[in-house]
């Protein structure tokens, strides 16, 4: 069952269409309904979530504004029922906590939706890390950026870097100690356009994190520097590259000195992120434990955002 067919809700609901798994929709919008019952005629319709949990659904996955999330979440986990929850968890680390506790109380599946863990090229990304091709991981940046869509109850860090984040977090595997970040609110009062969010580590290693909606062109781009290698991806792009770069630098001298080699093309499945998250969820429904994107990494996700915003404010006033 899908808590809400916006945007994102309807990428949802199309996927589960194609994997013969949607079962239901929660929305009150008359015209959204029109739209699910011209499309989807077998998917049951509900107006409102408590009819839906009257129901014998296998999991719900809530796909409403974020500042909504908690109370539908808590709701649904009180009704021990699996449930993927769309990024951000919550608005703040007390709530996502709460949330996460409450899961595991329950002994319920909670999930968030992390999408870039399941993106293909990450996940052959990881396996070249596994390989120690790169050596040992040094820096990481990524860069997205576009133009819009403008949000008036969540700054460009909490509507963009969540995806980012996650992903610092996947391949450094441990949690940051200091998180500082630079912005500025252009367009909206207190509601920052642009900003840039470095995250350093214990063992000298460090990342950065550009985000803004008022850029004259879409990047998505991410960039790991190794200790022997470097890896490029960049997601905006038609063909979407991901480029393995034999650069690193040598110390037999008395200076360090750069070292370039060859750069490969890496090839990688073109399944989509969606549907190989919502694949991992629908095979997690029995409550066997969900290891990606679930309320652990979801709680760490929260706090690095709200770290960044009390640095946002901090330089702010």
């Amino acid at each position: 069952c899908v808590v809400g067919a916006g945007n994102w809700g309807r990428n949802h609901i199309r996927t589960l269409h194609q994997l013969n798994s949607l079962g239901a929709v929660v929305e009150n919008d008359p015209q959204v309904i029109r739209f699910i019952k011209e499309e989807y005629p077998y998917c049951n319709i509900h107006t409102d979530l408590i009819s839906s949990l009257n129901k014998d659904y296998d999991g719900f996955i809530v796909a409403t504004p974020p500042l909504t999330h908690f109370e539908i979440a808590k709701k649904i986990i009180e009704s021990n029922k699996p449930l993927l929850v769309e990024k951000p968890l919550t608005l703040n680390v007390e709530d996502a906590v709460k949330l996460n506790d409450l899961a595991k109380k329950k002994n319920v599946n909670l999930m968030v939706g992390h999408l870039l863990l399941f993106h293909p090229a990450f996940n052959k990304i990881s396996d070249l890390i596994e390989t120690g091709i790169l050596g040992e991981i040094q820096y990481i940046y990524s860069n997205r950026l576009n133009l819009g869509t403008f949000r008036p109850d969540e700054n460009v860090f909490w509507s963009f870097a969540p995806h980012d984040i996650s992903l610092f977090h996947h391949f450094f595997k441990k949690h940051p100690i200091e998180v500082t970040s630079r912005g500025i609110d252009i367009l909206q009062k207190g509601v920052h356009d642009t900003t840039i969010t470095s995250i350093k580590y214990n063992d000298r290693q460090m990342g950065h994190i550009f985000v803004s909606w008022l850029h004259p062109f879409k990047e998505h781009r991410f960039v790991i520097v190794g200790s022997n290698g470097m890896i490029y991806f960049e997601d905006a792009l038609s063909n979407k590259p991901l480029l393995l770069y034999d650069k690193k630098v040598d110390f037999t001298g008395s200076i360090p000195m750069p070292n370039s080699g060859m750069t490969k093309k890496i090839n990688y499945d073109n399944e989509l992120p969606l549907t190989i998250e919502l694949k991992y969820f629908l095979s997690h429904l029995n409550r066997k434990k969900i290891k990606i994107a679930n309320g652990d990494s979801a709680v760490e996700v929260i706090k690095i955002l709200e770290a960044a915003t009390n640095s946002l404010k901090r330089k702010t006033n």
